[in-house]
């Protein structure tokens, strides 16, 4: 019996920071840069287990409940701004997005974007990677209470395709949070190591295949079925 979860797939959930674009890298730096300008001092280590989580629970890895009160929202939106003037034009796609995108689409698949990022961060990725015309949706931060590791952004993705059932609604993402959050929404998922996590980590947190990157999915699709 094929246990490939490829195969199975009527749909596709992707997060996209570290899964369809290299910019994890980016983003410790962008808050590495706002926590010292406020006077907060971690390690790049630090800062990097974190990412994958949304700012709601990204600042209280760092920050107290006080600091939060008293800073929170000036901190993510100098994050923000600073990400958005800095960085966002220097980040580029992993390879063969696009046509893994198109030939999922070919094939039927459903596709919706599930991110913990901005949505003007999110437009801006879209045109990059021009998938406009192979998505059925996306969700941001902005469309869910809670971001990753809840599972509220991947249920808010859900519930844009049409007539799939969870079980077959699978989730691609490239840290423990999208894993995690996946578990919680009851979503099967798979993973990718071009976001900096290794393969064993993605595996214990529940990935049921792991990847190098989207080309490497792509070359794993188009080669479904053909073992087990």
């Amino acid at each position: 019996m094929n246990l490939d979860p490829l195969t199975k797939a009527r749909a596709f959930i992707f997060d996209l920071d570290g899964t369809l674009v290299d910019s994890n890298d980016q983003h410790v730096e962008a808050w590495e840069c706002a926590f010292r300008h406020f006077g907060k001092r971690f390690s790049r280590d630090e800062l990097r287990a974190q990412i994958g989580k949304g700012s709601d629970q990204y600042l209280p890895e760092f920050l107290s409940a006080e600091e939060i009160a008293r800073f929170g929202k000036e901190i993510d939106k100098y994050r923000g701004d600073l990400f958005l003037k800095d960085y966002l034009p220097h980040i580029r796609p992993f390879p063969k997005v696009q046509e893994l995108f198109q030939r999922l689409h070919e094939d039927g698949r459903q596709i919706v974007l599930a991110t913990s990022g901005k949505k003007s961060e999110t437009k801006h990725y879209v045109k990059l990677l021009q998938i406009a015309d192979f998505i059925t949706g996306k969700t941001t931060a902005d469309d869910a209470e809670n971001s990753k590791p809840a599972p509220d952004i991947f249920e808010a993705a859900f519930a844009q395709l049409d007539g799939v059932p969870a079980t077959e609604a699978l989730v691609v993402g490239d840290t423990r949070f999208d894993l995690e959050a996946a578990r919680k929404g009851g979503f099967p998922a798979i993973a990718v190591t071009c976001g900096g996590t290794d393969e064993k980590t993605l595996r214990e947190a529940g990935a049921l295949a792991v990847y190098r990157d989207p080309a490497g999915l792509l070359a794993a699709y188009k080669n479904r079925g053909s073992s087990g």
